[in-house]
């Protein structure tokens, strides 16, 4: 009888998954996707032209930021994500709802659906979170049928939270070799090198989404260490250095501080890149 071993890149990919899967399923995600950038999905969802009897996947889902919104059209919806966590919140919100989407734990890279399978595949601020970015385009083009509609929203490296990813970046572990940076999902060009002619762009905009849910930049910074993720696994990560705890408070409320427009309470303008294209 034989068997087959993991090659070293194959275990390292999969520890670095199990990594992501952990570090999204920290804090609470679901709070971030209800009460800050709840928006978003129904933006991407009517840029898409998502309507009734339409076959859709909603690629790293989340708690179903726009997989919610997508079924709420009628659409048939499946949803994927890497943490089970996310997916068991937005079935819950989905089922008080009544609506129906399928929701599967699957991997941005290796999605378990077949060719051509989908007339629209979206992610919002989703497939940019994973480590590899040319395997996440091929997946989407491979699960979309031709003449059928891939749609993203992801961070720009330059609006608000592709800044506050660099402002905690000093304080992060090195990434693992090989992955890449998620907002350069954020520019148009890197987009157009992932799928090639594979697609053919409608519409590349850069928005802001207005943030005035927080009364001072304090209450973001707070919010973020206690909910999201990611920020949350940094100051895990250096929680044994007190100093470096309060350099890292003191950037990321800079940061909030650099960007606030509001008058009478914080407002900030966290800009994304919405691309809809067709595929060739």
């Amino acid at each position: 009888m034989s068997t087959t071993t993991p090659t070293p890149r194959a275990t390292d990919d999969a520890a670095l998954k199990a990594k992501h899967r952990a570090m999204w399923a920290l804090g609470n995600y679901p709070a971030v996707a209800s009460e800050i950038i709840a928006s978003l999905g129904p933006i991407l969802v009517d840029a898409a032209s998502v309507g009734a009897g339409q076959r859709i996947h909603d690629v790293a889902a989340g708690s179903g930021n726009v997989a919610i919104p997508a079924a709420r059209t009628g659409a048939d919806v499946v949803a994927t994500d890497l943490t089970p966590e996310l997916l068991a919140e937005g079935e819950r919100v989905a089922d008080g709802e009544g609506l129906h989407i399928t929701w599967l734990a699957a991997d941005a890279e290796d999605l378990p659906c077949e060719d051509g399978e989908f007339d629209t595949v979206l992610s919002c601020v989703g497939v940019m979170f994973a480590p590899h970015h040319q395997p996440v385009a091929d997946q989407l083009m491979r699960v979309c049928r031709p003449g059928g509609t891939i749609g993203l929203i992801s961070w720009t490296p330059e609006g608000f939270i592709g800044q506050m990813f660099a402002t905690m970046k000093p304080y992060a572990p090195p990434p693992p070799p090989g992955a890449q940076p998620p907002p350069l999902w954020g520019h148009v060009d890197h987009v157009q090198d992932l799928f090639g002619d594979r697609v053919r762009i409608t519409k590349a905009v850069q928005q802001d989404l207005v943030v005035d849910q927080f009364p001072t930049p304090q209450h973001f910074v707070d919010f973020f260490k206690e909910n999201y993720g990611p920020t949350i696994a940094v100051y895990r990560f250096i929680a044994e250095d007190p100093e470096r705890v309060a350099a890292l408070d003191a950037d990321l409320l800079a940061l909030a501080e650099r960007f606030d427009r509001g008058t009478e309470g914080t407002v900030l303008d966290w800009e994304y890149l919405l691309v809809i294209a067709t595929r060739t």
